[in-house]
């Protein structure tokens, strides 16, 4: 279990310690390790409970290996040593899902690689590329996702 957050600000720069607050109030849900990232408008935060992979690879928010996609992510991908062969030889920094997910994302699309996922998740993906942010999870709602909306 993790617990991943975010906020989209539009019209400013994310305040970084409001997206502390917000991650260190899941602490509960990941007492492992913690990280934050922000880029002008938008933030991803994230609190780690190590599982799988329990070395420092797994830190997040992780960036894809060509630095356009960021992720925040909680739950297992059970076939992701599968999509790993898929994706091809290359250089994995870890031996987790979470690596597999971004680098999926980076390979072959959001809406490709999501079809491919067998497991329970729930995750924000952000290209920094096309500032697009995307929001998923497994397709029986095992795992939360809430998103609103504060002002405007």
């Amino acid at each position: 279990m993790c617990g991943i957050v975010g906020l989209i600000n539009p019209d400013s720069a994310i305040d970084q310690a409001t997206l502390c607050e917000m991650r260190d109030a899941l602490t509960h849900r990941g007492p492992d390790d913690a990280g934050i990232w922000a880029h002008g408008g938008v933030g991803l935060a994230h609190r780690r409970l190590s599982v799988v992979d329990l070395s420092d690879a797994g830190h997040q928010p992780m960036k894809s290996a060509d630095g356009n996609w960021i992720i925040v992510f909680n739950g297992e991908v059970y076939n992701f040593e599968q999509l790993k062969q898929q994706l091809g030889p290359r250089e994995w920094r870890g031996s987790g899902d979470t690596e597999i997910i971004v680098e999926a994302f980076a390979t072959w699309g959001v809406e490709a690689a999501l079809k491919k996922f067998i497991g329970m998740f729930a995750l924000a993906a952000y290209n920094v590329q096309t500032a697009q942010l995307w929001l998923a999870r497994d397709r029986l709602g095992i795992k939360p996702l809430y998103y609103g909306w504060a002002g405007d």
